[in-house]
């Protein structure tokens, strides 16, 4: 397992810099928190960005093949048009009657299940899952949360704290319980479905010992974090009763996987044919607008509402409101979901025939345009294979496409290009990687 939080970074005397970009840096640190790191062994720095490519200031373009905020391209001429006209007219708040609002909300809520029919306006995922937090907390009366053994579902200091991503320096509340998933423990998928119900019994059983009680099983419905562990179809469905038997939510975090980034369904948790209580969104929904939104049924909403009070300057603001309003316009309108399966075989059936090729890729997982690919060779140890998946990313931006890696040990790439990738897209991608690939 990685102990570095971030492998894929700039590393201060690794690379030799051009003068230009080594003079920016020491800029930064001069002024940046050190929290902050640079991705890439050598950094990269771009002045535009146009659909699927960014530009750096000599102009050599870059495909972006990582970027999943830009869901609908970088700088999107439409879902700018609607922000910049928005703000030039007003920019208010959500205690102020606005048609635009309630018009959203109803748009939005029209693509959840029937069950699903209130909405809430946060500005992050970070947010979203915070308030969703709170919410299962009130209404269940226990604090307990199960995630997953890598989950990460934001930055404030609640989430964190439920976020074992986040490495062990952040320490993890003492209310939470972490559950293995069936694929990285190589379960069978036979078993996947009980193997999972069963880490969430044990974890529900110990939390009722220690007075705890669980308040919410919190899951990115496409385990990203945890290296995209996508299937079998279903298999959480156990855990997800054994948590509502025991009076606790289930949060849905869409953050990564949500607006149609799987392909056959706008949200993630639909592949696994069951019904949250709460959804929480981010990322896509404003094409990088910061907007975000809890999504959940009548009833905790309504307790939640009538206890406590949840107003926030900005969440639900008239600029992002009408962003993410041309964001939902242009997935339906344009059939994005059916061009994010197709671009998702193509890239897979790409993929799988450069595995035969190279002994390099030990395993493909996605749903959609959302991937996970196993680096290194079989038999040598993890962390040679942490080795050469940064090697991969590294190369792989080196000549010009932008990709990263995830899991607990990193050794999986991260791929998950914009929505509007087309073929010949998938095809410069592929053609990179198997550059690297062969050249490794």
């Amino acid at each position: 397992m990685s102990k570095d939080l971030m492998p894929n970074r700039y590393t201060p005397g690794e690379v030799a810099l051009p003068k230009r970009e080594a003079e920016l840096i020491a800029r930064r640190d001069s002024v940046l928190g050190s929290s902050y790191r640079l991705q890439y062994r050598q950094p990269v720095h771009f002045v535009r960005g146009e659909g699927m490519w960014l530009y750096d200031p000599d102009g050599r373009a870059y495909l972006d093949f990582y970027n999943n905020v830009p869901s609908l391209g970088h700088c999107h001429p439409e879902v700018n048009a609607a922000m910049a006209e928005q703000a030039g007219r007003i920019s208010a708040n959500t205690r102020y009657l606005e048609p635009k609002l309630v018009d959203y909300a109803e748009r939005l809520i029209d693509t959840f299940p029937d069950e699903l029919n209130r909405v809430v306006f946060t500005c992050t995922g970070s947010e979203s899952n915070d308030l969703a937090l709170r919410i299962a907390r009130l209404v269940s009366g226990n604090e307990g949360v199960i995630v997953s053994s890598y989950a990460y579902h934001g930055t404030s200091a609640a989430v964190a704290a439920v976020s074992p991503n986040l490495g062990d320096a952040v320490k993890l509340s003492p209310s939470v319980r972490m559950v293995s998933l069936p694929g990285p423990e190589s379960v069978p998928e036979a078993q996947a479905a009980d193997f999972f119900e069963a880490q969430i019994r044990a974890a529900i059983q110990d939390l009722k010992r220690r007075g705890i009680g669980v308040a919410a099983l919190l899951f990115d419905s496409i385990f990203s974090s945890d290296g995209v562990w996508v299937d079998p179809l279903g298999f959480i469905a156990g855990g997800v009763n054994a948590v509502r038997e025991a009076g606790g939510l289930i949060i849905a975090d869409e953050v990564q996987p949500g607006f149609g980034r799987t392909g056959d369904h706008m949200w993630g948790f639909e592949r696994h044919g069951i019904v949250p209580d709460l959804v929480t969104l981010g990322k896509p929904m404003g094409n990088g607008f910061p907007i975000g939104a809890v999504v959940g049924r009548k009833t905790p909403l309504e307790l939640f509402g009538r206890t406590a009070r949840y107003s926030n300057t900005f969440a639900g603001n008239t600029v992002g409101i009408a962003t993410a309003d041309a964001v939902l316009t242009i997935l339906q309108r344009d059939h994005i979901l059916q061009n994010a399966l197709a671009m998702g075989q193509r890239l897979r059936n790409g993929l799988e025939e450069l595995a035969h090729r190279s002994p390099g890729i030990r395993g493909i997982r996605n749903a959609g345009l959302f991937f996970g690919v196993d680096i290194g060779l079989a038999g040598e140890p993890p962390a040679s294979w942490r080795a050469m998946a940064l090697n991969v990313v590294n190369a792989m931006r080196e000549d010009g496409v932008l990709i990263s890696t995830t899991g607990a040990n990193e050794d999986s790439l991260k791929v998950r290009p914009p929505l509007i990738c087309q073929a010949e897209h998938v095809d410069l991608f592929l053609a990179s990687m198997e550059r690297t690939l062969l050249a490794s």
